[in-house]
C-alpha cells in the first residue's frame, strides 16, 4: 500500500558512462570535454558489432540513439568521436557516488550501476527540506565528483523514478500522488515505466496514447488483453507502487577518509599542521552530517620517494568535533614524521557509532559542549553560504585552502581517490 509518509529519492547519473569518462579526462588534463561534442561510448568498431552505450547531448541532437550500431551512428555523424568503454572506471565511479549518498541516508537500494534509490524518510530533521536537500546532493555530486545527476522525489520508488525522467539533465523534480494527474498523465504512454516496445502498440490499438488514457481506461479490458502486465502498468499509471525498499542492498559505511596530494614539498611542522587541520575540517564535517562519531583516527603521510607511513589511535570516547580529531591527528603526525619532505597527507576516521553515543571528550564537559555548539554553527553557515564562508585565522594569508580534499583525495577530487 502507498505510504505517504515516505520520502524516496531516485538518483540517476546523466549519460553515465560518457559523463564518468569526461570527468576522468578532465582529471588527467584532457581539455576536450566529450560531453560538449558529438561523442559516444561504444564497443569495438573493427569487429563490426559495436553499439552505442552512451551518447552526448550533441550526438543525441543528431539523432544518435543508445543501443544502435556504431556503423549507423557514424552515418548520422561522420566526425563522431567513439570512446571505448572503461568498465573498471564505471564501477569505481558508481561506488564513489554511493559513498557520498550514504552521508544522507544509510538506506540505499541500488537499481543499476548508474541509478539507485535513497530512503530519505526521517532525515528531514538532519538535512532539512527534501527538495533543498536533493539540490544540495546534486550540486555536491557535480562539484566533488565531476558529473551530473537527476534526482526524483516521491513517496514510492515508481513515482520517484518517473519524477527523475520529467526533465533532464541536472534536475530535481517531484512527483507525489497529488501531482500525478498534472505531471504524469499528459505524457506519452511509452514514457511510463514498464511500457516497452511490445506493450506500446497493444495499448495504441486500444486508443491509449497517453498515461492518462491508460489510467482512465476500462480496467477489465486491460486485464483481459495484457493479463498481469496490464494490471501492473494500469496501477503504475495511477502512481500506485507496493514494491519494497531493499534495505540490505548496501551496508552502512564503516569509515570516512580524506586525503590531499600537495603540489610542493612540505618541510616544516607549521605548514603540515595547517594541512592536517584542513583535512580534519572536511572529514569531521562529513561524519557530523551523517550523525556519527569516530572511535579510531588514522593519519598517513607519503614522501617524494612514495614511501608511506601511517599510524592510528583508538580512543576511549567517540568524538566528531574538528578540534578533538585535529588534536589526535597532530599527535599521530609527530609520531610518524621523520623530517623528510611530504607530498601527500591522508586522514581516516573509523569505528563509527551514532553521535548520540558520545560519552566523553578529550576536553572537560563544559568545553566539549561549547565545541559541539561551535561546530554545529559553523556547519550550518557553511551549508548555507559555502565552504569558505567561515575560515580559521590560521589560514589567512597562508596560501593554503582551509578545507582540503572534499569527497576525494585531490584538490580537484573527481576521480583521483577512486582510481
Amino acid at each position: 500500500m502507498e505510504n505517504n509518509s515516505k520520502i524516496i529519492m531516485h538518483i540517476d547519473v546523466n549519460s553515465a558512462f560518457l559523463s564518468w569518462q569526461a570527468a576522468y579526462n578532465d582529471q588527467v588534463g584532457i581539455d576536450k570535454d566529450i560531453r560538449n561534442i558529438p561523442s559516444v561510448i561504444g564497443g569495438n568498431e573493427e569487429k563490426r558489432h559495436g553499439i552505442v552505450l552512451a551518447k552526448s547531448l550533441p550526438a543525441k541532437r543528431l539523432g544518435i540513439q543508445t543501443g544502435e550500431s556504431l556503423m549507423d551512428a557514424r552515418m548520422k555523424c561522420k566526425n563522431l568521436l567513439v570512446v571505448p568503454p572503461n568498465y573498471d572506471l564505471y564501477v569505481k565511479a558508481s561506488k564513489a557516488l554511493i559513498t557520498l549518498l550514504k552521508e544522507y541516508s544509510p538506506y540505499i537500494d541500488i537499481f543499476s550501476i548508474d541509478e539507485c534509490f535513497l530512503d530519505f524518510t526521517g532525515m528531514e530533521e538532519h538535512f532539512g527540506d527534501p527538495i533543498k536537500a536533493a539540490h544540495k546532493i546534486k550540486e555536491r555530486i557535480k562539484s566533488e565528483l565531476g558529473f551530473t545527476v537527476n534526482i526524483g522525489i516521491s513517496s514510492n520508488k515508481l513515482l520517484a523514478k518517473q519524477a527523475g525522467e520529467l526533465q533532464k539533465p541536472d534536475k530535481v523534480n517531484t512527483l507525489f500522488l497529488e501531482e500525478v494527474k498534472n505531471k504524469l498523465w499528459p505524457l506519452p504512454v511509452e514514457e511510463l515505466f514498464m511500457v516497452g516496445r511490445k506493450t506500446k502498440p497493444k495499448l495504441n490499438r486500444l486508443g491509449i496514447y497517453t498515461i492518462g488514457d491508460l489510467a482512465n481506461s476500462d480496467f477489465k479490458i486491460i486485464d483481459t488483453i495484457l493479463k498481469s502486465h496490464g494490471r501492473l502498468v494500469y496501477n503504475y499509471a495511477w502512481g500506485r507502487d507496493d514494491s519494497t525498499f531493499n534495505y540490505n542492498n548496501y551496508i552502512p559505511f564503516k569509515s570516512v577518509g580524506n586525503g590531499s596530494t600537495i603540489p610542493f614539498d612540505v618541510e616544516d611542522r607549521e605548514t603540515a599542521k595547517k594541512i592536517i587541520l584542513s583535512l580534519c575540517e572536511t572529514t569531521s564535517r562529513r561524519i557530523r552530517r551523517s550523525n556519527v562519531a569516530c572511535g579510531v583516527i588514522s593519519l598517513g603521510i607519503r614522501n617524494l620517494d612514495l614511501f608511506y607511513r601511517s599510524h592510528q589511535r583508538k580512543i576511549l570516547s567517540s568524538i566528531n568535533s574538528t578540534e578533538e580529531i585535529y588534536q589526535i591527528a597532530l599527535e599521530l603526525f609527530d609520531d610518524i614524521w621523520d623530517g623528510t619532505p611530504i607530498r601527500k597527507f591522508s586522514l581516516r576516521l573509523s569505528q563509527l557509532t551514532s553521535s548520540e553515543k558520545i560519552q566523553s571528550s578529550l576536553f572537560d564537559k563544559e568545553e566539549s559542549i561549547k565545541l559541539i555548539k561551535i561546530n554545529e554553527t559553523i556547519d550550518t553557515i557553511r551549508e548555507r553560504f559555502g565552504d569558505y564562508s567561515v575560515t580559521r585565522a590560521t589560514f589567512l594569508h597562508s596560501g593554503l585552502k582551509p578545507m582540503l580534499g572534499g569527497f576525494a583525495a585531490e584538490d580537484y577530487p573527481v576521480m583521483s581517490s577512486i582510481l
